[in-house]
């Protein structure tokens, strides 16, 4: 006689129940996760993987992040520069119309004072997130800036974060919040070169400061060399020059003298 706990149809039946409720039970669970593999049981190479795979993806969340604040950042310098460049523009404007005969040069000069507070208040409004580039405290040397640029895993499997660096020195810089070393708080000297020479009229030594040019100087006046000689024949440089120590002077006559 044949047991029912011993029946082999009812027991292959109940093995593939079972193996059709385990089977079930994996799907729901990858359903549920949308994970194929959800722990290190269901495959360890590949769990090991797909955990470095979702900690990445994380970094790189936050890499994306904060490329848009640097992002942000550049186009805040960049716009506020744009706006500075079209206001130096007029002022030179100014410059240029202020060298016309009758004009009021008072009222031009209250225009330029107006528009170099607006070049202050541009720095000073191009900020984002308390970072201005376009105005630093100088006075320890540059200021380097740096946003993300990247996020990097070698074949070692070492991560990195890659920057990009931006140097805030006197030819970058607007403005010096300590000095006036930036480029538009610099002191610039406009004054005439000179040199200072000893000149020897009847006998004696006097030392003369006069104003010194450069060949260039005479070459863009359209001078004539012969030697140490030079000629101007018209324009603002008109004249007869020599060249002593290296520079090239006026030759101008000594009133008391009547010398040269």
């Amino acid at each position: 006689m044949t047991s029912i706990l011993t029946n082999n149809s009812a027991m292959a039946a109940l093995s593939t129940l079972r193996s059709i409720s385990s089977s079930m039970e994996d799907t729901q669970s990858r359903i549920s996760s949308g994970l194929r593999v959800g722990s290190a049981s269901d495959n360890a190479a590949y769990w090991s993987i797909a955990t470095t795979m979702r900690s990445d993806n994380q970094a790189l969340s936050a890499v994306q992040d904060a490329l848009g604040l640097g992002a942000a950042k550049v186009d805040t310098a960049y716009s506020g520069m744009e706006s500075a460049i079209e206001v130096v523009k007029e002022i030179k404007a100014k410059l240029v119309a202020a060298t016309e005969d009758g004009v009021d040069k008072a009222k031009i000069q209250e225009e330029i004072t107006q528009l170099k507070d607006q070049l202050t208040s541009i720095a000073e409004a191009a900020s984002f997130s308390g970072e201005n580039w376009l105005q630093a405290d100088l006075s320890g040397g540059p200021v380097t800036k740096s946003v993300v640029g990247g996020f990097v895993r070698d074949s070692s499997g070492a991560v990195s974060v890659k920057k990009v660096d931006y140097s805030l020195n006197t030819n970058s810089v607007l403005f010096d919040t300590a000095g006036n070393t930036g480029i538009l708080d610099k002191v610039y000297n406009v004054s005439q070169a000179s040199v200072t020479l000893p000149v020897n009229v009847n006998g004696t030594t006097s030392e003369y400061t006069v104003g010194a040019y450069n060949v260039d100087d005479l070459i863009d006046a359209s001078a004539t060399f012969d030697g140490d000689y030079a000629n101007v024949g018209a324009g603002a440089l008109a004249g007869d020059y020599v060249k002593v120590q290296g520079s090239w002077v006026k030759a101008v006559d000594v009133a008391a003298t009547g010398q040269e």
